[in-house]
């Protein structure tokens, strides 16, 4: 997972995984989701973050993960 926001555009973009653009939707003024070509959501856009989330909070993100990971099959 990747997380990157764009100052300049006000745009936060989080990667959930690896693959390849195919579309979009825009669930709700904002905020879009990007597929892959089998409908996979690959990434998540939020415009105009600033609106959604303080500024100062998108210096920083905590991740916190409640139950141990195993590892991924494939």
């Amino acid at each position: 997972m990747k997380i990157k926001y764009d100052e300049e555009a006000d745009a936060l973009f989080i990667k959930l995984r690896e693959g390849n653009y195919y579309e979009s939707d825009e669930i709700k003024e904002g905020f879009v989701l990007d597929y892959d070509e089998s409908g996979n959501i690959v990434a998540i856009e939020i415009l105009n973050a600033s609106n959604y989330i303080d500024p100062a909070d998108l210096s920083t993100v905590n991740f916190e993960i409640s139950r141990q990971l195993t590892e991924a099959k494939g």
